[in-house]
């Protein structure tokens, strides 16, 4: 026995110091540019003297906080995306499914890597025949306990590629959830956004319907006291019963994007402990890092996640390969053999073996060179996937920062707009009740306003998403978490030490 261990370490040895044929992954060498887009991105944007309306600055070469939300400085806010962590189910899902694949590594590794080892105890009850010239029948009972080992030499590598395709999928899946844990937590405060412009839309429109509805007033009073036309009542009446249907429309959405964040953070919409929301209760962050092109490639979840499917497919090729050449499995067992338990184990009982198979494909009619084939061309399109992913995003940071830009200047327009409006109505009003104009100009000066405050509630709500949705297409700083996932081993290969790169990268931007 001692001596059939020793043959199967050596093997062993041998198989593991075999070659591994198919190509070696390296990530993938893609020229990236040294800026997110042909456009100057200026250090500061645009200011207004209103909510949502402050100078944001552009920190270029400098890395993303791993709780980006918190720049916000919302408590709610902040206890809603820790609540949904916890709790929103698509999450958990991607947490099961890292998991799984761990797993399946674990599994994949331990019937490849090492020979399988079983144990056998069986007893028989058998009659020979009368008939073979070798006596008279007869009837006996066989016991026997062995130990057989089998094990595949791993000569070409084909095991070790498979090993390492299953680390690739198990690094995929952790991408994957890093990236279900940027999209729940971009959700929650892109909805929570929402919410607040909602809001604030309700309320200017619950404005404007008291306002107008004082001016019904006026110009009923004024109809019958004869200094008024029956004409300008019914406008009065249609523009105010105009402004009161778009209430329930809002109020409608509000309803549908406060259901939307009790399942984002895995309630029901029956849920009545969401905190609200105001744009007032929400701070602009006004200093944004932007992290270096070069970086993107390694902080986008997708893009990682889209390296682990090219490593995988790599892995694919030299499996394929391998599978051309010879295959050898050995096998060995040792055990003992009696026709009564008394001399089952006693020295004569002992039986043992020891084999080898060798399997060379001849003939398969094309199928092998045909999967090899298969193999390097589902590598080419996962290269290509690649390339589009990041192009992607890279166009996502662009535009990005490009919205980020113009949003301030179109609030600040919109903000003077509105302020315009907001004085020739108060002036359109005070000469209307004088008689120095007629309803028409005051119903246009009353449209303008109304048009105006609700353009202006977008652009400062649009200035808060796009700042949320800039920390998003740079990847949200999931490398600088203390637990990347909830198994980071192996993969948080984050390099921050690119000091000559964001040094550049500044001076270009200058």
């Amino acid at each position: 026995m001692k001596k059939i261990l020793g043959c199967l370490m050596f093997l062993l040895l041998v198989s593991a110091s075999g070659c591994a044929v198919g190509p070696d992954f390296k990530s993938p060498g893609t020229e990236l540019p040294p800026a997110y887009s042909d456009l100057k991105v200026p250090e500061k944007t645009e200011s207004a003297p209103v909510t949502g309306g402050q100078v944001q600055n552009f920190r270029f070469a400098q890395d993303l906080p791993a709780q980006w939300w918190t720049l916000f400085h919302s408590d709610e806010l902040n206890g809603l995306i820790e609540r949904a962590v916890r709790d929103n189910p698509t999450l958990a899902a991607a947490e099961y499914a890292l998991k799984g694949a761990q797993e399946d590594l674990k599994a994949i590794k331990g019937g490849l890597l090492y020979p399988g080892i079983d144990g056998t105890l069986g007893i028989n009850r058998q009659q020979t025949s009368g008939n073979t010239g070798m006596g008279q029948a007869s009837l006996y009972t066989l016991y026997n306990a062995s130990v057989g080992v089998t094990y595949t030499l791993d000569l070409f590598g084909a095991n070790r590629r498979q090993i390492e395709a299953y680390q690739a999928k198990v690094d995929y899946q952790r991408y994957q959830y890093e990236a279900a844990y940027l999209t729940l937590t971009s959700n929650i405060v892109t909805t929570a956004i929402r919410e607040a412009m909602l809001r604030a839309q309700i309320e200017s429109t619950k404005e404007m319907i008291a306002a107008e509805q004082k001016q019904l007033d006026v110009v009923n009073s004024q109809f019958i006291l004869g200094a008024g036309l029956k004409a300008s009542v019914l406008l009065q009446q249609s523009e105010l019963s105009a402004t009161k249907a778009s209430l329930p429309e809002l109020e409608k959405e509000l309803s549908v994007t406060r259901h939307a964040l009790s399942v984002l953070t895995g309630q029901f919409p029956t849920d009545n402990k969401l905190p609200s929301f105001t744009l007032e209760s929400l701070t602009l962050p006004v200093d944004l890092p932007v992290s270096i092109p070069s970086s993107l490639v390694r902080q986008r979840p997708d893009i990682q996640a889209s390296e682990a499917l090219l490593h995988q497919a790599c892995a694919g090729v030299g499996v394929a390969t391998a599978n051309l050449y010879p295959q050898i499995t050995i096998g060995a067992g040792y055990g003992t053999q009696a026709i009564g338990t008394d001399l089952l184990f006693a020295g004569q009982s002992t039986v043992w073996n020891l084999g080898a198979n060798l399997l060379q494909p001849l003939f398969h009619a094309g199928q092998l060179t045909a999967q090899r084939r298969s193999a390097i061309a589902a590598y080419d399109q996962a290269s290509s996937l690649y390339k589009q992913t990041v192009l992607n995003a890279f166009s996502n940071v662009a535009d990005t920062l490009r919205a980020l830009e113009t949003d301030a200047r179109v609030l600040k327009n919109y903000q003077e707009s509105e302020l315009a409006a907001r004085q020739n109505l108060d002036l359109t009003i005070k000469q209307f009740e004088l008689g120095a104009v007629n309803y028409i100009s005051l119903l246009i000066s009353q449209i303008g306003y109304n048009k105006a405050q609700m353009s202006m509630i977008e652009a400062q709500a649009r200035r808060y998403a796009d700042t949320a949705a800039l920390f998003q297409s740079l990847g949200g700083g999931w490398w600088n978490r203390e637990n990347s996932g909830p198994d980071s081993t192996g993969v948080n290969n984050h390099d921050n030490s690119k000091a000559k790169e964001e040094v550049k990268y500044k001076e270009k931007q200058k």
